[in-house]
């Protein structure tokens, strides 16, 4: 993973982090239900940039040095685990 990335992930993650620990406190202090599932949704959206942008990430480096080699092997390994990851991803 590119350094540029692993950075942005990192704190990304970390701003995640936080967050879930701010719903287990509203769950804990009996906070109003939809602004939980509220805070529940942006910690999702949050996830899915980071997965954004490490299979943005991917694409630009494994998957295309998988193009650029020439090898066939390695390209049908690398498209086929995008797909199988895509598929699981699928929102």
């Amino acid at each position: 993973m590119e350094q540029r990335t692993r950075a942005a992930c990192h704190k990304r993650l970390n701003r995640i982090e936080g967050q879930v620990r701010g719903i287990n406190r509203m769950v804990e202090e009996n906070r109003y239900c939809i602004d939980v599932v509220n805070q529940i949704a942006a910690v999702r959206a949050a996830l899915r940039k980071v997965e954004d942008e490490v299979l943005r990430d991917h694409v630009g480096h494994c998957v295309e040095h998988a193009i650029s080699s020439g090898d066939q092997t390695q390209q049908r390994k690398k498209v086929a685990e995008l797909m199988d990851v895509l598929e699981r991803t699928a929102r």
